[in-house]
């Protein structure tokens, strides 16, 4: 593909790209998906007002996020297995977000480690935690983030138990790869993705092999981690992690204006409006749909970010006309990633940062920090 215009192009290129079960990890939802088609549909059918006639130079799209100055409102998210998508996929990531002023946020279930991350980066990065049984893994997992100078902590609520993904089932999701019969041959018609797996070592979950007790090695892990994820947490564990932290503390996960008000009540620096991607609980809202109540919920309270169906810098447009004053990629970004490693995580961005520049001057605005829902057509969202 000579010429890269959007991000549909970089999801094509990424899928002829990746291996079949990383590529659908990547791009699928729960269930019947329906919350996942979801979150990018429900985009589409908000519609801007165009203005004319109106001074459009000097725009800027720069503003902070949870204090943090930014390039623009946008954040890699965590994903998991990202080094799953390309080799050493989180570090080519997180030194593209670091070169195009955004933060990169790393998953507890990466493939590189904390560790990577902070040798291959020279600002602090975000680190994303998942509540685990194994409390003292947890303890070690915060205390190797403060070590790596990790300036916001990114808690995970809504991943308790997991949500049925169809697609990894069918294909039997596993880092590395089993070597099947089905799965050879499918990378055998990726030979540029086999290629940088066979120059990396980087092929097991880096924050977790060698980490959690009784983990020492990828055989050790499956049971593990599906023992780990804590269907007791609560915000009594929210309270004890923010304590273990100390720093900036943002919650992922939240779609009830009732949540909403309890993140405010955790004393947490920012939520995150996020179904997780439509990859937990299918049948409910897009993200963009639940952003307006918790927005009127919590006011100034709380500092609210959005997650999910991002597709373009118009998505993101969007998002800040309903209150949002941060957004995240995942899928976006990972495409960029499957399809051209950190260059194509850089085009992701300019594609991004392009659209949202262009839609905010055809609306008659000039400064990111300004954009409201006066942007919006009424009875559009």
């Amino acid at each position: 593909m000579s010429i890269i215009t959007n991000i549909e192009d970089l999801r094509v290129l990424a899928q002829k790209r990746v291996p079949r079960m990383f590529y659908d990890y990547a791009d699928s939802g729960s269930w019947t998906e329906s919350t996942y088609r979801a979150n990018s549909s429900d985009f589409a059918k908000m519609k801007f007002r165009q203005r004319v006639a109106v001074d459009m130079a000097n725009r800027t799209l720069k503003t902070t996020m949870i204090g943090q100055e930014v390039h623009m409102p946008v954040a890699i998210a965590p994903t998991g297995l990202t080094g799953m998508q390309h080799a050493d996929g989180e570090i080519l990531a997180a030194k593209a977000a670091e070169k195009f002023g955004i933060p990169f946020t790393l998953s507890t279930m990466s493939i590189c480690s904390i560790e990577d991350i902070a040798a291959h980066t020279s600002k602090p990065f975000w680190f994303q935690l998942y509540v685990m049984k194994d409390r003292a893994f947890i303890e070690r997992l915060i205390e190797r983030a403060k070590v790596a100078g990790c300036s916001a902590l990114v808690l995970t609520l809504d991943l308790q138990i997991l949500g049925q993904r169809h697609k990894d089932l069918k294909n039997g999701l596993s880092a590395p790869p089993k070597l099947t019969v089905a799965n050879i041959v499918n990378m055998m018609t990726k030979p540029r993705w086999c290629m940088g797996m066979l120059g990396t070592k980087r092929r097991g979950f880096g924050n977790i092999v060698g980490h959690a007790s009784d983990v020492s090695d990828m055989s050790s892990l499956s049971s593990w981690t599906s023992q780990q994820f804590d269907p007791l947490l609560s915000w009594k564990d929210v309270e004890w992690i923010k304590k273990c932290w100390g720093g900036k503390l943002i919650i992922k996960g939240i779609m009830d204006a009732e949540d909403a008000q309890l993140a405010v009540a955790s004393g947490a620096d920012a939520l995150i409006v996020s179904n997780h991607g439509g990859r937990q609980l299918d049948g409910a809202l897009s993200s963009i749909a639940a952003l307006p109540s918790i927005v009127d919920a919590v006011g100034d309270q709380i500092e609210v970010h959005m997650d999910g169906g991002i597709r373009s810098g118009q998505d993101v447009l969007k998002a800040l006309a309903l209150g949002a004053k941060g957004t995240y990629i995942g899928r976006s970004f990972l495409y960029g990633l499957g399809a051209m490693g950190e260059e194509g995580v850089t085009k992701c961005l300019e594609i991004i940062e392009r659209e949202l520049d262009l839609t905010m001057a055809f609306c008659g605005l000039t400064d990111v920090k300004k954009v409201d829902k006066k942007i919006l057509i009424p009875g559009t969202y």
